[in-house]
C-alpha cells in the first residue's frame, strides 16, 4: 500500500511513474541542463531556476551564457560528481515522486555536497516516502526509522537516535 493505494492493482507503468531511484552513480542524459532536470517538460524555467538556486547550483546554471539550454557532456563529464548528484536530486523533486529511493546517493561526494543533499531532502520531499540505503550514519541520521541489515537479515529496526 502506498498512500492507501494497493500497488498490486495498478499497472507497472503507473507505479514506476510514482517512484524515483537515485543511484550512487547519477544518470545524466545527452542534452541540455533543462532536459536533464525535466525530461518530460512539465516544469517552467522559473521553477527549475528556483530549484537550482535552492540546491546551490547557481555556478552550474550561470557558468554558461546558455543557462538552462547549455549542453551537458556525455555522462555529465563537464560536471563534478556532486553537481551530477544534485541535478539528479532536483530531477526527483521536479517529478514529485511519492516514493524516492536513495541508493548510496551520497557515497561518492564530499561532506559539503552531502549536507546540501540532506537539506534538499528534508525541505523538498515532505510529501514523499524516502528510502535511504547507506553505510554512513550521518547519511541516515535525520531519518524517522532505520532498518539495519547484515547478510540479508534484520539486525535492528528503530529510530536513529535509539541506535547510537
Amino acid at each position: 500500500m502506498i498512500d492507501g493505494i494497493d500497488i498490486q492493482k495498478i499497472s507497472l507503468h503507473e507505479l514506476r511513474k510514482r517512484i524515483t531511484v537515485i543511484p550512487q552513480d547519477p544518470t545524466m542524459f545527452d542534452g541540455t541542463l533543462r532536459f536533464n532536470l525535466d525530461p518530460e517538460g512539465r516544469a517552467t524555467d522559473d521553477e527549475i531556476t528556483s530549484l537550482l538556486e535552492k540546491a546551490q547550483l547557481e555556478s552550474v546554471l550561470y557558468s554558461n551564457m546558455d543557462g538552462l539550454q547549455q549542453v551537458i557532456s556525455e555522462n555529465g563529464a563537464n560536471l563534478s560528481s556532486g553537481e551530477r548528484q544534485l541535478i539528479c536530486i532536483c530531477r526527483a523533486i521536479l517529478r514529485k515522486s511519492k516514493v524516492v529511493v536513495l541508493d548510496e546517493a551520497t557515497a561518492n561526494i564530499d561532506m559539503v555536497t552531502e549536507q546540501k543533499i540532506q537539506d534538499l531532502i528534508t525541505s523538498q520531499f515532505t510529501d514523499s516516502t524516502v528510502l535511504t540505503i547507506a553505510h554512513r550514519i550521518n547519511t541516515i541520521i535525520q531519518s524517522d526509522r532505520v532498518l539495519v541489515l547484515s547478510f540479508g537479515r534484520i539486525k535492528e529496526f528503530d529510530s536513529p537516535t535509539n541506535l547510537m
